[in-house]
């Protein structure tokens, strides 16, 4: 997997002055345009379009203190269709608009140029297993919520104490396939998966019924799932998983991410701090 998303890192440094596009970088990646998007995030910690967006302003901002080019054509040559959103840009990075840049030689943010290796350490086994399911619904409460790479979310922590202990007794006795019991499940999850980013997140359960008219539904396709296990100090021991399955398991296994919900199963042992759990994450055959 790393050698292609390489080469795939190579084209977009010989594009940075034109255009990229996602479908053909997938193609370079040997993936889709899915799992491409989740692998580079997972390893890069932002997101590809980001990637490509600090490069274009790392490579522009040389052109602006050369002074060799009017502003308006560098803005042009790196995709901005006009000089003000060009700035905008450039001032988001450097914390100086490009004119100022230029006249004072003000000292200028850099986003090196990216490629990946593979580090072998061989400290821990994951534990996993593949898991196909027919369609199934998540039935329980919504709310859009903030994502959380390291720590508590203390929204999502608000959400589920807010919901009433009655309605999780219904929702549990919904339940009547795996994962069983009530689960976590995250959905429409942005593709940078930046920090902050917004997504659904269903405290509910999976199972064959439909649901209640005054609990939420998310209708899943039926497929295929990685499942894996983890124990530890909760959330980041779960968090920490989720970083190592993309960067880990997924360059040394047959399969690639699909769209799909991701669920979390979590049993909180007493005391609260410590956990048991599962991850669910849609995966297909290369």
């Amino acid at each position: 997997m790393l050698e292609p998303l390489n080469k795939a890192l190579e084209h977009i440094e010989e594009h940075l002055d034109g255009s990229i596009d996602m479908a053909e970088l997938a193609r370079i990646a040997q993936t889709s345009e899915y799992h491409l998007r989740r692998v580079f995030s997972a390893l890069a910690g932002m997101g590809l379009a980001e990637y490509i967006r600090r490069r274009r302003l790392t490579i522009a901002a040389t052109e602006v203190s050369a002074g060799r080019r009017p502003l308006l054509d560098i803005a042009v040559r790196y995709g901005y269709g006009s000089g003000e959103a060009f700035a905008r840009a450039f001032r988001a990075l450097h914390g100086v608009g490009p004119s100022e840049a230029r006249r004072t030689g003000a000292p200028l943010s850099s986003q090196p140029r990216m490629s990946f290796r593979l580090t072998v350490e061989g400290s821990s086994t994951m534990r996993y297993r593949i898991v196909e399911k027919n369609a199934f619904n998540v039935v329980g409460r919504k709310a859009r919520l903030p994502l959380v790479h390291e720590g508590m979310n203390t929204e999502l922590v608000a959400f589920i104490r807010g919901i009433a202990p009655e309605t999780v007794q219904r929702m549990e006795k919904l339940s009547d396939q795996e994962p069983s019991g009530i689960a976590g499940v995250s959905a429409d999850l942005d593709a940078s998966r930046g920090e902050g980013t917004e997504f659904d997140y269903y405290h509910a359960v999976v199972t064959s019924a439909e649901a209640p008219a005054d609990l939420d539904q998310l209708s899943v396709s039926a497929g295929v799932w990685a499942v894996f296990e983890s124990s530890g100090p909760f959330p980041l021991t779960l968090q920490y998983l989720w970083r190592d399955v993309f960067t880990q398991w997924f360059p040394s296994h047959p399969y690639r991410s699909r769209r799909g919900p991701e669920i979390v199963l979590t049993r909180l042992r007493a005391g609260g701090t410590e956990a048991d759990s599962e991850l669910w994450i849609p995966v297909e055959l290369e």
